[in-house]
């Protein structure tokens, strides 16, 4: 059963689904990354998204040919047949000493920007999450990325709050509640990578 049969109340999102998945795509194909930042839960979903573009999701992905024939030459095909295909992705939660320096020493509202400065690059894409929409710093984040030349797709509840007008792609969930709109972004950022892993390494299998 698919995500709309599952998630009925998800269908006017389907576009923004997939122009998320086509952001990550383009962004593979050019070499570039993604990057993501989030509050409490949305922190964890940061996480996890993340686990899920660099390693195997659904189906397959074999390494780039390259790579394969590199590390037979150097007698490690049993690591070629291991590895699989990624997409770079970065959580900026996970960069717990830059994280804190920066909470202690600009701002925690400037926390992501500072990384996304200093990371971001044009061709690259920033997934924001705020249930409210109203984090200052996943909006000044996605200020910043904008600046850069990135691409921002934002995960908000209903009604987007400040961060919807610094998204190139809004998936702006229909419910309110922290616990209800974090409900919903799973699924959809389940979806996502599931398409983009499709349109990358489907006709591999």
């Amino acid at each position: 059963m698919g995500l709309y049969e599952r998630h009925a109340e998800l269908l006017s999102l389907r576009d923004e689904i997939g122009r998320a998945a086509e952001a990550v795509v383009a962004a593979y194909k050019a070499g570039k990354k993604i990057l993501l930042c989030g509050n409490g839960g949305s922190a964890a979903d940061c996480e996890h998204i993340s686990g899920e573009l660099i390693k195997e999701f659904k189906i397959r992905r074999p390494i780039d040919p390259a790579l394969r024939e590199a590390l037979e030459r150097a007698g490690r095909a049993d690591m070629a047949d291991k590895l699989a295909g990624g997409i770079c992705s970065v959580s900026l939660l996970s960069q717990s000493a830059v994280f804190t320096a920066l909470c202690n020493d600009v701002g925690y509202e400037y926390a992501f920007a500072q990384q996304v400065c200093a990371m971001g690059a044009p061709g690259d894409v920033l997934f924001a999450f705020s249930t409210s929409g109203n984090s200052k710093a996943v909006v000044n984040a996605a200020v910043t990325a904008r600046a850069c030349g990135m691409t921002v797709v934002g995960f908000t509840g209903q009604g987007g709050g400040m961060l919807l007008p610094h998204c190139d792609i809004r998936i702006n969930v229909p419910e309110t509640e922290t616990y209800l709109v974090q409900e919903l972004h799973l699924p959809v950022y389940h979806e996502i990578c599931a398409l983009a892993e499709e349109k990358i390494w489907g006709d591999c299998r």
